[in-house]
């Protein structure tokens, strides 16, 4: 038991350690660059600053339940009701690994209620919810619309990147989506239901995605630092369905994509003023195509539009792969990294990539 906690509390350690030795690496550097009257890349608003954390306005400092323990915290969730707050102050450590592991136990958070921690209150880091076991298949779930999760770290089980387990699924020989599968994965939050904001949280170390948007519009990610979600195969920042959300004013690093769709009809979303930090194990912003569905047609979503972002990452920034219903536009992002479009977008039809800035001294093609 002692080996365990030891081994628990490293894995927390190690995260802890690449999570501010990222963001120490991306302080001094700006996130946009003006060229004549008009402006490239991500922007800060009046809420705070791009990812959240301290000078955020909007941090919770308390609520209608205050829990410090997974006991008090389940209590709370199942007597909360629409317009309350369940909060968790300080910077108090809930570990849910064995319950997950036993009981598979999630943290359902009903309609209309929000769920808070204090992340950049006097220096806060947030609550933090944890969970080491690698199946964890959802630690967070919203129980109906209008869910607010907000002021946490939300830490899962999986930081790593597993790439001989992929290259033993799909290489050569191997075993293929049936071997692949053996393997756990990991949600962090994840919603059927429309109107779910996720707001200046720190969420990492998911197999699967940090945030996983299955149906529902309206939904709302913004102000958080979302980083360490790249299992190959796998590893989304921010993954929809057949969701359509803003995703707005976000830290993403060390993620597979840090923005992804599956790309089936009314899958759609708007990225926006958003901070590609510098690692990331393929390509950033992301949507499905039929191929990638099996499903006969060549449907990339229905409309995605990605502007006034900031991509640090060497590799394409995004890849649409295949036709969107409606439209895809890329405008007004800054690329340091890339020197012309065709390094920064792969796409086909119904994709217009316009007036973005280029390379480290910035150049606009139009």
């Amino acid at each position: 038991m002692k080996e365990g906690t030891e081994m628990m509390k490293l894995h927390g350690m190690a995260l802890a350690l690449l999570c501010a030795a990222a963001v120490c690496g991306a302080a001094d550097e700006p996130t946009s660059v003006k060229i004549g009257e008009t402006t490239y890349g991500a922007r800060a608003d009046e809420r705070g600053p791009i990812g959240g954390d301290q000078g955020y306005t909007r941090v919770v400092k308390k609520g209608d339940f205050v829990v410090k323990d997974l006991d008090g915290l389940l209590d709370a969730l199942a007597k909360a009701h629409a317009g309350q707050t369940v909060f968790i102050p300080g910077e108090t450590e809930i570990d849910l690994t064995a319950r997950i592991y036993i009981e598979q136990l999630l943290l359902e958070v009903p309609a209309g209620v929000t769920l808070a921690g204090e992340r950049g209150n006097s220096g806060s880091r947030g609550a933090l919810l944890t969970s080491d076991a690698l199946k964890t298949p959802v630690m967070i779930r919203a129980g109906g619309p209008d869910v607010r999760i907000t002021g946490l770290r939300i830490q899962g089980p999986c930081p790593k990147r597993y790439l001989d387990h992929h290259r033993r699924s799909f290489g050569p020989g191997g075993g293929g989506s049936t071997y692949y599968y053996k393997f756990p994965t990991s949600d962090g939050i994840t919603t059927q239901h429309p109107r779910l904001e996720v707001d200046n949280c720190e969420i990492s170390a998911f197999a699967h995605a940090g945030i996983s948007l299955g149906r529902g519009d309206g939904h709302c990610v913004h102000h958080n630092f979302i980083h360490h979600c790249q299992y190959n195969g796998l590893g989304y920042g921010v993954c929809h369905d057949r969701a359509s959300s803003l995703i707005e004013f976000n830290r993403f690093d060390w993620n597979r994509h840090s923005i992804a769709g599956t790309g089936r009809p009314g899958c759609s979303y708007v990225a926006r003023n958003n901070v590609e930090m510098g690692e990331s194990l393929s390509h950033c912003f992301d949507m499905h195509g039929g191929r990638d569905r099996k499903d006969g047609t060549d449907i990339a979503g229905t409309t995605i539009e990605i502007h006034h972002n900031t991509f640090r990452a060497p590799q394409p920034a995004v890849v649409i792969r295949g036709v969107p219903e409606e439209k895809c536009a890329v405008h007004h992002n800054w690329f340091p990294r890339h020197a012309q479009p065709q390094q920064s977008v792969h796409a086909a039809a119904k994709t217009s990539v316009a007036d973005n800035a280029y390379g480290d001294e910035p150049k606009v093609v139009p």
